[in-house]
């Protein structure tokens, strides 16, 4: 059955993918971009999608609660990484306003509706830095850890109103936004600022997120499935053994 869904931050990487994967299966998707550029190189691409610039950060999206979705992808986020112990509170700021408060902000918007027609579907984009944190990508982690806090109960309160909230866990995947955001921290911080093991660790931490990146399809292939499945789990790891490759399981 063909469904409504709104995918956030669709200029880009898995947003822009799902959004292309689930117009192909026949979905109405209303793909959300952070600008005009975005947006106008999206609708060239592929016309049948509805396109639309909308930042999450802002009040401008309280039209969206006028929209019918039987889905919303949670997928606009941003990365920042640095030692906690020197990264400048602005930019932890700015990511919380993107990824833990946009993300709530537009959630809240959706579920006026779907509340109200008791039905629909939240997906979360979490990551695997959601529930182990490593050196040096604290301040993206700490954005994360929240989203499963509010993933979590969010699906305990709104299941009795049939509204379905779940969590996706990507590990490091070939989008381009793990390589931006391990490099962020060189834009404002130095090795000579370290002592030597601890400059060796954040770059080790670094390489290994950047280094063998999986095809960003397997995750696309896996919110096509939550999209379109009856039911979810409160948790959906991808690749699914990642918590096993990294010792957490």
């Amino acid at each position: 059955m063909s469904k409504s869904v709104l995918i956030t931050g669709a200029g880009s990487g898995f947003g822009k993918l799902s959004a292309l994967a689930l117009l192909e299966r026949g979905h109405h998707v209303i793909a959300t971009t952070e600008n005009e550029e975005q947006a106008a190189t999206l609708h060239r691409e592929a016309p049948g999608l509805v396109v639309e610039k909308l930042d999450i950060t802002t009040s401008d999206i309280e039209h969206v609660s006028q929209w019918t979705i039987d889905v919303l992808i949670n997928n606009a986020g941003a990365g920042e990484t640095g030692p906690l112990a020197d990264v400048a509170l602005d930019r932890v700021r700015r990511l919380f306003e993107v990824n833990v408060f946009g993300t709530l902000r537009i959630t809240q918007e959706v579920l006026k509706s779907m509340v109200q027609q008791r039905s629909g579907r939240i997906i979360i984009m979490s990551s695997i830095a959601g529930v182990v944190a490593a050196p040096s990508f604290g301040p993206y982690s700490m954005t994360k850890f929240s989203l499963e806090a509010m993933g979590k109960a969010m699906r305990s309160e709104l299941a009795p109103l049939g509204v379905d909230v779940t969590l996706i866990n990507p590990g490091p995947y070939l989008t381009g936004f793990n390589d931006r955001m391990a490099d962020s921290m060189w834009e404002w911080f130095s090795d000579a600022s370290l002592n030597a093991p601890q400059a060796e660790l954040f770059h080790v931490v670094g390489d290994f997120v950047t280094t063998a990146q999986r095809d960003p399809q397997e995750v696309v292939e896996r919110l096509v499935q939550l999209v379109e499945a009856e039911s979810t789990e409160e948790n959906n790891f991808v690749p699914p053994d990642i918590k096993a490759q990294l010792g957490l399981a």
